[in-house]
């Protein structure tokens, strides 16, 4: 049997990619969160946590206002050494907002970050961008401006991120300005800024003034930083100097322990989760000292390692663990939380990247975190944002989307005239229920093939990695910019070019 031509029609119209004003700005929980640990081992956690905190104390190297401020907050402070008396990082995160909301340039777009909500943005940071047709290559400017381009037409995107492929083409010095251009004007999702470099933040900042206007910024988040500490127990100036830019600025600052098993952390999973949870108590309770009620979410990124190697891994028991335990341990603190994603040291968009991203973000999912950056695109541990793997990963994060919503039991859900209408042993597939529902009944993904095998020959026998190559191909031959006022392009532009001439070129 051959698929008939309405049948077809409705399938690409699916696999299109457009988003849709319809579509979800952001994904609201309708489930309970997965709780791993029981109650002591959460303490204990807190406890260690604490204990590294008041005892050990944190490093805060290179920028002396952040230590006149920790001293001025009541910390103990030894050189470049930051200790906490007990409670007194839990007491500043008091005012740290539970739940905010990330403005976008187009407001049917905004998104809400804390409570019963998760934000899905896409992969950050890869100096590579891989596709089917060119191979593994270094990023360009117009990788990043095709990568901004899908993540707008994902529905199951939520948030455009920033550093989604590094454009290796352009400045070092002058780059984040190209990229947050590029996010101002190819999409109207909300969007994160540079923090590389405090006057990088500045500017990141001072754009989104353009697009947003002061007064509005006086009081609402429009832009967010995303830093790393220098995991172990050492916050550098790049976070300090973030948190002030982003945060003083009333602003929101994402900040995460990057913890590598083995390495940047202890081999043992439940130390390393203390760990980022004192690390990031740290910067949290920092960015209320800067401005009490700045949106913050901390972070964990804890990854396992091959100890033969000292390759990270993905999608293992060990970081799957970690999230489930951050879940519960941020819920506890009451500050939102951003860990995991579509994880995957593989190389392609293949089996090995399928479930081992499978895994991570699923445990993403149930542990509840808020914002999930690299929920799509990530390859290589990180190292590759890939084309085909950006769609493939969207595709799923629509079934997570639908999974969270929970299952509908109202009377259209127990479908009773159903069982009226059909005799026993007989079939639903042509009653009124099914007829009223079918289009919205079941999630289909775009890029999985159920049709039968005849089908599927005569369709070209192509395989996920195929059929991913031409969606993506066919949403950038599909592309079109959202409205924007020209008035804000024009200053936007005015203000990237007359920057990036008052500075020399770097390239490092």
């Amino acid at each position: 049997m051959r698929q008939s031509s309405t049948r077809r029609a409705r399938r690409e119209r699916r696999t299109a990619g457009t988003s849709t004003a319809a579509a979800p700005a952001y994904v609201t929980r309708n489930i309970p969160y997965y709780d791993f640990l029981d109650e002591d081992a959460l303490v204990r956690i807190e406890q260690q946590a604490d204990w590294l905190l008041q005892e050990n104390g944190i490093e805060f190297r290179d920028d002396p206002k952040a230590l006149e401020l920790w001293k001025g907050a009541g910390a103990d402070v030894q050189g470049t050494r930051v200790r906490l008396p007990n409670g007194l990082a839990r007491e500043l995160l008091k005012t740290a907002p539970k739940e905010f909301t990330q403005h976008a340039r187009n407001p049917a777009r905004s998104v809400q970050i804390g409570g019963k909500h998760s934000v899905f943005a896409p992969a950050y940071g890869a100096p590579f961008v891989r596709c089917l047709d060119e191979g593994r290559r270094y990023g360009t400017l117009d990788d990043l401006k095709n990568l901004v381009k899908l993540t707008y037409m994902l529905p199951s995107l939520h948030h455009s991120g920033h550093v989604t492929c590094e454009p290796c083409d352009t400045p070092v010095n002058k780059r984040h300005m190209d990229m947050l251009l590029a996010h101002f004007t190819l999409s109207d999702k909300p969007v994160l800024g540079a923090i590389t470099e405090q006057s990088r933040a500045e500017d990141c900042v001072a754009m989104a003034r353009i697009v947003f206007g002061t007064e509005f910024m006086q009081d609402k988040c429009v832009i967010m930083g995303n830093v790393n500490t220098n995991s172990p127990l050492l916050v550098d100036k790049v976070v300090t100097q973030a948190i002030q830019t982003y945060c003083g600025n009333g602003q929101g600052i994402v900040v995460v322990p990057f913890i590598l098993g083995g390495a940047m952390g202890p081999v043992t999973t439940a130390a390393s989760v203390a760990q980022a949870l004192a690390e990031g108590m740290a910067c949290g309770a920092f960015s209320q000292i800067v401005r009490p009620g700045a949106p913050f979410v901390l972070g964990n990124f804890l990854s396992s390692m091959s100890l033969k190697s000292g390759a990270p891994t993905f999608g293992m028991p060990e970081p799957v663990m970690s999230n489930y335990a951050i879940g519960q341990l941020t819920r506890r603190l009451g500050v939102p939380l951003r860990c995991g994603g579509s994880l995957t040291a593989s190389k392609m968009p293949d089996a090995q990247g399928a479930f081992e991203s499978a895994d991570s973000m699923h445990s993403t999912v149930m542990a509840g975190a808020h914002f999930i950056l690299h929920s799509a695109g990530w390859l290589e541990s990180g190292l590759v944002t890939g084309y085909e793997k950006l769609v493939q990963d969207a595709d799923r994060l629509g079934a997570y989307q639908v999974m969270v919503a929970g299952m509908a039991t109202d009377e259209n859900a127990l479908a009773r005239d159903a069982y009226l209408e059909v005799e026993p042993a007989g079939h639903f597939l042509g009653c009124a229920h099914t007829l009223a529902n079918y289009e919205t009944a079941f999630y289909e993904a775009a890029l999985s093939n159920s049709e039968s095998f005849e089908q599927w020959s005569d369709e070209g026998a192509k395989d996920s990695a195929a059929r991913a190559n031409e969606r993506w191909k066919q949403m950038l031959n599909e592309y079109q910019a959202p409205a924007m006022d020209e008035a804000k392009r024009e200053e936007l532009e005015a203000y990237v070019n007359q920057r990036k001439g008052s500075m020399e070129d770097a390239w490092y």
